[in-house]
Parts: structure tokens; C-alpha cells; sequence
């Protein structure tokens, strides 16, 4: 007589769906947990923003007294100091990314791998220190730095903190490039050199461009720094690096120690503005990240 066969887990089998399926809970939780207080946080900054948002808000300075006015000093100051940082971070970030992946012996890789990471996990208020103490009050002024803050120094201090986002970012997308192109490079006769700038470069051109805009998408809101290398508040709109240069996060640190309601509202407009820079950049940089892998693995 056939023995009957059944699907119904027993025993181990019985326990083990048990836990799956509580694990499965628990992180279909956590994920909701983690949506809610980011729906809590965001819906709050709209909701006390909402008074502050107007066209003045982005085309003019602040007022001294009364209603009225804007950031627009504060939104050039962020974007030279984006750019400052982003011109030194990015040629740094790439070549190091390059001399790791390409040509350094796997235990130095290894080695600059780790010390990336650690530089990452740096506290930001501690890389202002250290820039206030090299470039601020120095006594010897390089490109402009010197006894005072500056967008220079700034710029500066948000390129540490962009330098190892770009560095490990662009490290991983190399790592996605096929060998064979490499092999296939070699085989015409192609130097070591030439075929990382020729090839493999533009092959993780779109890794590279999602690292940087997650590097700038962090940096846009770091604040510590700043405190240290460039505080300003200023009623004109300014674009000379080597003066000290108002920021979006500085003027909401600064507006919201401030007595005046009206200056509340700019302050969590000016939240908003922040919030909705960093959903783009981080939207884009998902996108140009997930464009990048599908054309890798294509190639591969």
C-alpha cells in the first residue's frame, strides 16, 4: 500500500517556516516604522514651511526688521561651496578609486579601503576642527585662506567629507567592469594606463556620476563644518571664494535661534528647499546608478 505524501511542514521543517515568517514581520515593520517617521518629519517640515515659501524667498536678501526678504545669499553661498568642494573631491575621489582598483597590490588596496571607510564614519564637526586649525588660523595664507573663514576653506572641509563617498563609489562601479574588455585592450596591444582612461573610465563614467551626487546630496546639509570655516550672514549676494559666504543649513541653524516668527518660517522653508535637494540628488543618482549596472551587465 502507497504511503500518503503531504506538503504540510512538520517538525524542523514547521519551525523553521515559523521564524521566516517572523522574520519576514519583523522587517516588513521595520521598513514601516522607518517610513512613518520619515512621513512624520517630512510632512511636518511642509506643513510649518508653507508660510515662509514665497518668490522672494529665492531671489532676495534678508531684511534686518520686519517681514519679507530671503535666502538668495544663502542658496550662491551652498552652490559655490557644493562646487569648491566638488572640484577638489571629485579628480581626488577618481584617481584614488582608479589606483586602487587598477593598479595598487591587493594588501595597499585593502589598506586605503579601510581608511576610506573610516574617513567616512568621521564625525563632520571634527573635520571642522581640523580645517579651522589648517586653513583659518594659519599663519601663513594659501590661495586665500588665512586668519579668517572663507568659501575657500569651507569648500574645503565639505570636500573631506565628499572624498570617500566618491572614492568608495567609484571603486565598487570599477569592480562591475568585465574583465574581457580589459583582456581585449591588452590583446591590441594597448598600454596598462591607456586602457583604464580609454576603457575602463568611460566604461564606469555613470558610477562615477552617482557618486558624486551622493557625495554632494551629503554635503549640501552638513553644518558642523561650516560653524568653524564659513559663518556669514550677509544681505547681498556674493561670489568671491575667498570672502566668507552664507549656506542654507548656517541660516537655518541661525534663523531658528532667532526670537522673530517670520524668521521660523524661513528657517523651515528653507528646510524644505534643503529636503527637496537631496531627494532630487538622490533620486538621480539612483537612477544614473541603476542605468550604469544595466549597461554593465549588457556588456558583460
Amino acid at each position: 500500500m502507497t504511503p500518503e505524501f503531504s506538503l504540510q511542514a512538520t517538525g524542523r521543517s514547521r519551525r523553521r517556516l515559523r521564524a521566516n515568517r517572523a522574520a519576514e514581520v519583523g522587517a516588513v515593520l521595520a521598513a514601516g516604522v522607518a517610513l512613518v517617521i520619515l512621513g512624520i518629519v517630512v510632512g511636518s517640515v511642509i506643513v510649518r514651511a508653507i508660510p515662509g515659501l514665497s518668490l522672494d524667498l529665492l531671489t532676495k536678501g534678508p531684511v534686518l526688521f520686519g517681514s519679507g526678504g530671503g535666502i538668495a545669499p544663502a542658496i550662491v553661498g551652498t552652490f559655490v561651496l557644493i562646487l569648491i568642494a566638488a572640484a577638489i573631491s571629485v579628480p581626488v575621489g577618481v584617481l584614488t578609486a582608479l589606483f586602487v582598483s587598477e593598479f595598487a597590490p591587493r594588501r595597499l588596496a585593502d589598506q586605503v579601503k579601510l581608511w576610506l571607510d573610516v574617513l567616512n564614519g568621521f564625525p563632520s564637526i571634527v573635520i571642522g576642527i581640523f580645517v579651522f586649525a589648517l586653513a583659518v588660523k594659519t599663519k601663513v595664507p594659501i590661495i586665500g585662506l588665512g586668519h579668517h573663514q572663507s568659501a575657500w576653506a569651507g569648500g574645503f572641509a565639505l570636500s573631506i567629507i565628499m572624498l570617500p563617498l566618491v572614492a568608495r563609489t567609484t571603486m565598487e562601479v570599477l569592480a562591475l567592469v568585465p574583465n574581457h574588455l580589459r583582456e581585449a585592450s591588452y590583446a591590441l596591444g594597448v598600454s596598462k594606463w591607456r586602457t583604464v582612461l580609454g576603457v575602463v573610465l568611460p566604461s564606469a563614467i555613470g558610477g562615477i556620476v552617482t557618486g558624486t551626487t551622493l557625495a554632494v546630496a551629503r554635503a549640501a546639509g552638513e553644518t558642523a563644518p561650516l560653524l568653524f570655516t564659513c559663518t556669514y550672514a550677509s544681505q547681498l549676494v556674493t561670489w568671491d571664494p575667498s570672502k566668507p559666504m552664507s549656506s542654507i543649513p548656517f541660516t537655518i541653524f541661525s534663523y531658528s535661534e532667532q526670537a522673530d516668527p517670520h524668521l521660523h518660517a524661513q528657517a523651515w522653508a528653507a528646510a524644505l528647499l534643503l529636503i527637496g535637494f537631496v531627494l532630487i540628488t538622490s533620486l538621480t543618482a539612483r537612477l544614473l546608478l541603476d542605468r550604469s549596472r544595466r549597461k554593465l551587465g549588457r556588456v558583460a
